[in-house]
């Protein structure tokens, strides 16, 4: 029970200050708590000079050795954007028995800020790339955090980082001599859901590194936003509050938020955003010294009058070797991972195609990928986008027909997609719509796309 008639927990929680938790930490200074907990700066007795943070929450026997030994699993882990925890046990204020955690100390967090004002574009920037780094950290030990709030963004020193003292096991995975995989995420109700931060699976007691996903796409919100769904309303933004959210935030918001765990988007997917060139910034149309032009321009030249060839060999009505050996010839491009141009301009593309002619690529864009984007690529994604062009070759429309495993990778590939051109299919000497293929193929070296006209 809690001593003070009348007077809240928290409130009691501040009249400790002075007192001594566990014959070692002194309560030297209220930070500040809640019904739940305690924040105070005290010190180690090793290390008398360094002030650190100590915090207290009621004991309750059914979860204490649980969250003790959480508590002594995440002081084995070591990441320059963690919160450090160097020691954690069980006491007794008062008739009220505690159990606390002593960590790293933090001059402020997310949650002092956002009150006085919202954070702009630029220092979100700055902000969600620690925190995207820890949490891969944690999820690359089969860890999740579980509680990603303002006021678990902290900032120590000169550096951002995430509390530790929460940090739940997503999977039977062993740190050291600690095993988490007792720690049955379903049994523990600090897994239950308290607020919009937590993802709605929390409900049924489920933590997974995709619920992480979700307290970063509301946190993000808050801090551009000073507010926050409501919970319950949180899978339908306020349109008007989300068009207000500049990109690329807007998109990492909007794929955090689904409320199905596994359309949400990766880690990589954000840090892709992230980069100028997943912003969907066009890229400059390259420039052609029309004086003397450069060897690249040779290169494409001598590759662009493939289908030239190709065509003429239509018409002489070698349709079974065009189908099978000159299409893959014609169609294939690859970039290198260095920055390329934006669009090929195909040589010839005003020539006029001859009678019943499938029509030919004459724009090809690529997508608008960085290099840190495809470094975190294993293997090769696959993309298949449907083109329908109109009688003029122009396209009307891009949808995917294999979206691969990641949506950042998809949708790069669909807006480079609208942008191709084509020159006018024909039947019976008419001009006539047509459909096309795209395959898209990235890989860490670069991307590759091949087209493919689709016969009806």
């Amino acid at each position: 029970m809690f001593a003070g008639q009348g007077m809240g927990k928290a409130e009691v929680w501040r009249t400790w200050e002075g007192r001594v938790v566990d014959g070692r930490f002194p309560l030297r200074r209220w930070l500040g708590g809640s019904d739940h907990s305690a924040v105070f700066v005290t010190e180690r007795p090793d290390h008398a000079s360094e002030k650190a943070a100590i915090k207290l929450i009621a004991a309750d026997a059914r979860e204490a050795d649980r969250v003790l030994a959480r508590w002594r699993a995440a002081a084995q882990l070591s990441h320059p954007h963690l919160i450090r925890i160097f020691d954690g046990g069980r006491g007794q204020l008062d008739d009220t028995p505690i159990l606390y955690v002593v960590m790293e100390l933090a001059e402020e967090d997310l949650s002092q800020i956002l009150p006085q004002r919202a954070l702009t574009p630029a220092e979100v920037t700055e902000l969600l790339p620690p925190l995207l780094d820890a949490l891969s950290y944690l999820h690359g030990k089969g860890l999740v955090h579980g509680r990603i709030t303002p006021s678990n963004v902290l900032a120590a020193g000169d550096q951002l980082k995430l509390s530790a003292d929460q940090i739940h096991s997503s999977s039977e995975v062993s740190l050291g001599e600690v095993s988490l995989g007792a720690l049955s995420l379903g049994e523990t109700t600090m897994s239950r859901r308290r607020d919009v931060f937590d993802a709605p699976e929390t409900a049924a007691g489920i933590v997974t590194p995709a619920g992480d996903l979700w307290s970063v796409g509301v946190t993000v919100v808050a801090a551009l936003m000073q507010k926050v769904p409501s919970a319950g309303d949180e899978s339908q933004l306020d349109p008007g509050m989300l068009e207000t959210i500049p990109q690329p935030f807007r998109g990492i918001v909007r794929e955090c938020l689904h409320l199905d765990p596994k359309r949400r988007c990766s880690i990589a997917d954000i840090r892709a955003r992230l980069q100028p060139a997943g912003r969907s910034v066009p890229a400059l149309e390259p420039q052609v010294s029309e004086a003397k032009p450069s060897a690249q321009h040779y290169c494409y030249g001598w590759r662009m009058l493939i289908p030239v060839a190709v065509l003429l060999v239509f018409v002489l009505g070698l349709r079974v070797f065009y189908k099978g050996a000159a299409r893959p010839a014609a169609n294939a491009h690859t970039t290198s991972a260095a920055p390329a141009p934006e669009s090929l301009p195909v040589p010839f593309s005003k020539t006029k195609p001859a009678a019943d002619s499938k029509g030919e690529v004459v724009r090809r864009v690529l997508p608008e990928v960085p290099k840190s984007a495809l470094d975190t690529i294993t293997g090769t994604i696959k993309i298949g986008v449907r083109v329908e062009t109109d009688p003029s070759g122009k396209v009307t429309g891009a949808k995917l027909a294999s979206a691969g495993p990641s949506k950042y990778f998809a949708n790069s590939a669909v807006k480079a997609a609208e942008r191709w051109e084509f020159s006018p299919s024909q039947v019976n000497g008419q001009p006539a719509a047509s459909t096309w293929m795209l395959r898209f193929r990235f890989r860490r070296t670069g991307v590759e796309v091949s087209p493919e006209r689709v016969t009806h």
